[in-house]
């Protein structure tokens, strides 16, 4: 803000026309057309005086907030992950819609069996998958009564593919497959996931369409607030 001239910008209209001005307090003086570069900076001056106001405001509520926020777990998803006895008695609650979709999910169906000392992080259903991310991702999926595989084999081709997450729509029962991209600012993991997004191309699945797919790097992690959006956009 310091880099910007001094005063405020003014606009006046007169017959149609507009009028500049540099105010500086009790005193206005006309800016020129000719002297279009400094109603320009002094309008860049007044757009970030607001820019930050309101940021400012923001922060204000965002400490208030952290002040009388106090993070404990969340009792509901100990619930559904802890106490097999709570768990037990609100299966019902999560079951599929229809006796087809039901039947999806029970059936046993190959899976990437790569690995299998990286399934460490755990699920609001209780299944473990390999990232904090496609946790929140299947624990999204499951608190929205999506029905959905976590690695299961797809071909195209000879060569097995293992999407993230195969979904069945709950009201057209089309499959959609998601893929998470986790670690995109690393060059040899961005190449494969490019290369992985090609195969998909060749055989037909183009992404947006009936293939999901989500990234991030470690400066722009997986938010709950993209994963839920992304939900309500293909399936609610």
């Amino acid at each position: 803000m310091q880099n910007y001239p001094t005063g405020k910008l003014v606009c006046c209209h007169d017959n149609k026309r507009c009028k500049w001005y540099q105010s500086n307090g009790g005193t206005k003086t006309y800016i020129p057309k000719s002297n279009r570069s400094l109603a320009e900076k002094l309008a860049a001056k007044k757009y970030l005086s607001c820019v930050l106001e309101e940021l400012l405001q923001e922060k204000k509520a965002l400490d208030s907030y952290l002040k009388h926020h106090n993070i404990t777990p969340s009792k509901s998803k100990a619930m559904l992950t802890d106490f097999p006895d709570y768990s037990d008695l609100l299966a019902s609650h999560f079951k599929a819609s229809s006796q087809h979709i039901q039947d999806w999910m029970n059936t046993p169906y190959e899976q990437n069996t790569k690995f299998p000392e990286h399934l460490i992080h755990k699920t609001i259903s209780g299944q473990f998958v390999r990232s904090k991310s496609e946790s929140l991702i299947a624990s999204s999926l499951h608190a929205n009564h999506i029905p959905f595989r976590y690695e299961c084999a797809l071909y195209l081709g000879r060569t097995p593919l293992y999407p993230d997450f195969t979904i069945l729509h709950p009201q057209t029962e089309e499959i959609f497959y998601w893929e998470h991209f986790g670690m995109m600012d690393d060059p040899s993991y961005g190449k494969n996931a490019v290369s992985k997004l090609q195969t998909y191309i060749s055989h037909g699945f183009i992404p947006s369409i009936h293939l999901i797919t989500t990234y991030e790097t470690a400066q722009n992690p997986l938010s709950t607030e993209i994963v839920q959006k992304t939900i309500e956009h293909y399936f609610l």
